[in-house]
């Protein structure tokens, strides 16, 4: 592919970014940026714009720089568990403030910035562009392993491609406030909007310090976000006139949210043994092709959203042991939670650029199959089966 099909490419992967979990928590920002610029004549809409996009590309220039010049892979800052632990502050302290409303008063120097137009949608497109890195989205793995293997200068014009997709449906909103004219602007459900996307921030921080702080204080915070959570459902639906009316629905509503992120956690520590993982070394690899055995290798991380969505959705599914099993195949899982050479070495070997990642090896050590970004049952328990399938037909 050329050039310029890549950098088409990678604005089309920076725009589907928005669709990952991972920039989840930096919605609210976005979307009060845009509410509150679209009331505003086209000059306001036009610096609003202009201070997002520049957000965006400030982290996804300095990002390019460091993959040109350190060799470093998509997502590598998430390695560090001070910056893990700098952002799950950072997305604690916004989304107390969403939760509180006008009952957390910031700085007045803050007001002053505000005032200017820029910070607040400057913010919001760098917050957006942090957050997007632990996911690779669709084309997005393809455009960044074509990236590591270019010069410097296209180093650089693909991951300025990457932030122009990411910021250009925020841009095109402000560009065309009648696309949200349908949408009230003030009222109480404007206040009940902003606490659930508040709820949504603290998510992200619980998820990220969990990273951190591990399993056992992880599950602790995970149980103060969940009583957060049903804290808000009754106190939202359950407190006013019609009290008794209204205080079933918010018990069950309360009950069913608690249930079933519970589930979610529940499942987060059982998926990981649902396959006989073993950790990927040379010495694995090389028995594998001693015993002529097809490998299925997961590059995965703890402050990998996607990765985990795949752990709890596709490698936990039935039919992937099945298929596992049936083939002989053996399942190999390189952990980059942390910064390891090894490993990186292998993802680049592999023709991986970002997490998630998965590849298929035929028996002789061959590969059979990539798996960039997030995929399907049927598409790993395909590329598991026809993995021998191929080998047999060579013979």
């Amino acid at each position: 592919m050329t050039i310029w099909t890549n950098l088409a490419l990678a604005m089309a992967a920076g725009a589907l970014l928005n669709l990952t979990p991972c920039v989840l928590p930096a919605l609210p920002i976005k979307l009060r940026t845009i509410g509150r610029a679209v009331g505003n004549g086209p000059r306001q809409r036009l610096i609003a714009g202009i201070a997002l996009l520049a957000g965006t590309l400030t982290f996804f220039g300095a990002l390019a720089l460091a993959t040109a010049a350190l060799n470093w892979t998509w997502g590598s800052l998430f390695q560090a568990a001070w910056f893990r632990a700098a952002l799950a502050l950072l997305l604690a302290g916004l989304g107390v403030y969403s939760l509180a409303g006008r009952g957390v008063q910031p700085p007045q120097w803050v007001y002053r910035i505000q005032a200017s137009g820029y910070a607040e949608p400057y913010l919001a497109g760098l917050l957006a562009a942090v957050l997007s890195t632990p996911c690779t989205g669709p084309f997005l793995g393809g455009v960044m392993a074509f990236a590591l293997t270019q010069t410097p200068s296209t180093i650089f014009m693909l991951f300025i491609a990457v932030g122009v997709g990411l910021a250009l449906p925020y841009l095109i909103l402000l560009a065309r406030p009648g696309l949200l004219s349908r949408i009230p602007r003030s009222g109480p459900w404007l206040q009940r909007v902003q606490q659930v996307m508040g709820l949504v921030l603290l998510a992200g921080a619980t998820f990220f310090a969990t990273t951190v702080l591990g399993e056992r204080f992880g599950t602790l915070l995970w149980a103060a976000w969940l009583g957060t959570l049903t804290f808000w459902l009754l106190r939202a639906f359950a407190v006013g006139p019609g009290f008794g009316a209204r205080l079933v629905p918010a018990v069950v509503l309360a009950l069913v949210a608690v249930s079933t992120v519970a589930i979610g956690l529940n499942r987060s520590g059982a998926a990981a043994h649902e396959l006989p993982w073993q950790p990927l070394t040379e010495q694995a690899l090389a028995s594998a092709r001693a015993a002529n055995r097809p490998v299925l290798i997961e590059f995965t991380a703890d402050w990998c959203i996607n990765c985990k969505v795949l752990e709890q959705t596709v490698y936990a599914n039935k039919a992937i042991a099945r298929a596992v099993a049936a083939t002989g195949m053996v399942v190999l899982r390189a952990d980059l939670t942390r910064p390891d050479a090894a490993l990186d070495a292998y993802l680049r070997s592999f023709g991986g650029a970002g997490l998630p990642f998965a590849v298929v090896l035929k028996p002789d050590g061959a590969i059979h199959q990539r798996l960039p970004d997030l995929f399907t049952v049927s598409t790993l328990a395909t590329a598991i089966e026809t993995s021998v399938e191929s080998t047999r037909g060579n013979e």
